[in-house]
């Protein structure tokens, strides 16, 4: 198990938010006084490797230009150490590659009209590789199990997440990102019976990323995860105003 930190941008501002509430009247849990780049360089300086970059503007906004620019500021202060996600297709993964990115996080562009989109998610490896995408499944809770969200966590596709998926799909990427979107900015905890769903699963690596508000919450993911999930810290962690301690994490979770 494995901390995987993050820098979440909106307007050009790094930012913590309730996720499910980006589509509507957006929910701000902190707003950082320091850039993007700020955060990437600690990382880098910690030898944290895997932390996601998420583009929280999509693409037809006014702000996404200066999102992106910050995202690209700090991929190229940490080439190879970070992922980036938001807005991503074919056509412009290979630019954030060559910016730094060592992946590219995908959803929508994959997930569309409550199906697997395979021919999108086969232009996807043709532009660069499965060694460089990972599939962001993010997932809210409902009577037949935990579906993929799409289009900023508004739509509810037809796809349930379970061992069966993760393989299938794992011919595609090189990892999974899971956010539950019922938790995520929320700081009440893990959705645990999603940690038990993935715990079952033993191929790639996989992130859960959403409630994480206690180091108790690590114990529990740790242990119903199978010591296999990797987590990720956002609104509780003490860099983005929680209380949670980033040098404590960065000792007990992650392996130099």
């Amino acid at each position: 198990m494995q901390f995987r930190p993050c820098i979440d941008i909106h307007n050009g501002r790094v930012k913590q938010i309730v996720g499910s509430s980006i589509g509507g009247s957006l929910q701000e849990n902190f707003v950082s006084e320091k850039n993007a780049t700020y955060y990437a360089l600690l990382y880098k300086k910690n030898q944290i490797k895997g932390g996601h970059i998420i583009l929280l503007n999509a693409p037809d906004d006014p702000y996404y230009a200066v999102t992106k620019m910050e995202a690209m500021d700090a991929l190229a202060l940490y080439p190879g150490g970070l992922q980036v996600g938001g807005g991503i297709s074919a056509d412009n993964a290979a630019e954030f590659i060559q910016a730094g990115a060592s992946h590219v996080i995908v959803t929508s562009y994959v997930f569309q009209d409550g199906k697997i989109n395979y021919d999108n998610l086969e232009r996807l490896v043709d532009a660069v590789g499965r060694n460089h995408i990972v599939l962001d499944l993010s997932a809210k809770k409902y009577p037949e199990g935990y579906v993929i969200m799409t289009d900023r966590w508004q739509v509810k596709s037809d796809i349930v997440i379970n061992v069966a998926l993760l393989e299938e799909l794992s011919a595609y990427c090189d990892e999974f990102l899971i956010h539950s979107v019922d938790v995520e900015g929320k700081n009440r905890g893990i959705e645990q019976n999603l940690v038990k769903t993935l715990s079952d699963y033993r191929g790639l690596p996989v992130t859960y990323a959403g409630g994480i508000s206690t180091y108790e919450d690590m114990k529990v993911l740790r242990k119903i995860g199978n010591n296999r999930i990797n987590m990720t810290v956002g609104s509780a962690l003490d860099l983005f105003g929680g209380k949670l301690e980033f040098k404590k994490i960065v000792a007990e979770y992650h392996d130099r």
